[in-house]
């Protein structure tokens, strides 16, 4: 993954203070991570980071476009993509897990690297539902969806009515009663 040096910052040589970082996500970093949720994207990520000594404190902010399948017409789709939020980052020889708000990692290291993090908050930051907005999906698309008839729907829902239900004749009763009572007297 090539990409991790488009996205650290090298924090052991600034003072204590405040810094401004920013950063241009595209395509590479998605193909880099190889998922399917997203095509192709543009953003632009600027990072406040606060270096004390004892932790980072970074504001990140990411704004841009991603292209995602539609949920409705398969089409390729532009989600607008609108994050912020806030990562600690604090040094310790002892690193525990990343929990989402905090991330350790050793005084010795001397590169912080947001590859993952400006990802995951990507991803995170998109609708659960992800269509385009009305009138904008394929209408032939929409049409295959809807080329089914009134009656064949019925009859397929019938159909599905008649499958789920599985009526019990004497002989299969009586066989679940004796398995009944086998399971009582071996509980027992």
């Amino acid at each position: 993954m090539e990409q991790i040096r488009l996205y650290t910052i090298a924090y052991k040589g600034l003072k204590n203070g405040s810094y401004d970082f920013d950063f241009q996500v595209d395509n590479a970093l998605f193909e880099a991570y190889d998922r399917v949720e997203i095509k192709s994207g543009s953003c632009q990520a600027h990072v406040d980071l606060k270096r004390s000594e004892t932790m980072l404190e970074l504001s990140v902010a990411i704004s841009g476009e991603v292209i995602c399948e539609c949920d409705r017409c398969l089409e390729d789709c532009p989600i607008a993509v609108d994050y912020s939020g806030e990562l600690v980052v604090k040094f310790s020889d002892e690193i525990d897990d990343y929990d989402g708000e905090v991330m350790w990692m050793s005084p010795s290291e001397d590169m912080l690297d947001l590859t993952q993090y400006i990802y995951e908050s990507i991803v995170l930051s998109l609708p659960y539902r992800r269509v385009h907005e009305e009138g904008g999906c394929n209408p032939e698309m929409l049409a295959a969806f809807t080329e089914m008839s009134e009656e064949e729907f019925e009859r397929l829902e019938a159909e599905a009515e008649e499958d789920e239900v599985v009526a019990l004749d004497d002989h299969n009763r009586e066989l679940l009663e004796q398995l009944k009572k086998q399971m009582e007297k071996s509980t027992k």
